[in-house]
């Protein structure tokens, strides 16, 4: 899977189906073991990271500007995002049996959960009440082409449109690079 096998030509469609999925991932991962919850736990990692730069890069720097009082309301999601991006990042790694792994997997559902909501709540339909559908249908392509070359691992501290920009292309290349030599390994049997 890329950043998201989702078709809607809506941004708003499109990231709201991509919560969707991040909430079927935790489930996923919660009730597999073995190999099966690393799979699993690996495919949320990636969405999610991937989903967290695009709209960094491309919806919240337009709610920014173009919503009343969207610096407030993007601050608070960038925030939010960060502490996701941190509990992502401590359990990125881990043995998904660990028992610490599970307690960590329950905060991390729980600030992702919370951060979706606020923005279906706050920011979603604000965006789809100021944006018309051809401008909706080219922030969707907009948001796919970001996920595409999107680090596939969390990096906090990289939740602005500029560190992104400056620090993104380096990190997509060795998060895709490690995951293709993780992937390999896999294949062969050595993980």
């Amino acid at each position: 899977m890329g950043g998201s096998d989702v078709t809607e030509t809506d941004v708003v469609d499109l990231l709201r189906r991509q919560h969707e999925q991040v909430r079927e991932l935790f489930f996923d991962v919660q009730d597999r073991t073995g190999t099966d919850r690393r799979d699993a736990f690996e495919r949320l990692v990636r969405l999610l990271a991937v989903h967290e730069t695009a709209e960094e890069e491309i919806v919240h720097p337009l709610a920014r500007r173009a919503l009343p009082d969207g610096a407030e309301l993007v601050d608070a999601r960038l925030a939010e995002e960060r502490r996701a991006k941190e509990l992502l990042a401590a359990l990125d790694g881990m043995d998904t049996d660990d028992p610490a792994f599970i307690a960590g997997l329950k905060d991390l559902r729980e600030a992702v959960v919370t951060h979706a909501r606020a923005e279906e709540r706050e920011e979603f339909p604000r965006i789809a009440a100021e944006f018309g559908e051809a401008e909706r249908r080219a922030l969707a392509a907009a948001v796919r082409l970001a996920e595409a070359t999107a680090p596939t691992h969390p990096h906090p501290g990289s939740e602005t449109p500029g560190r992104n920009l400056l620090l993104g292309p380096a990190a997509s290349v060795i998060d895709r690079t490690r995951d293709l030599i993780r992937d390999a390994m896999g294949k062969a049997g050595v993980r």
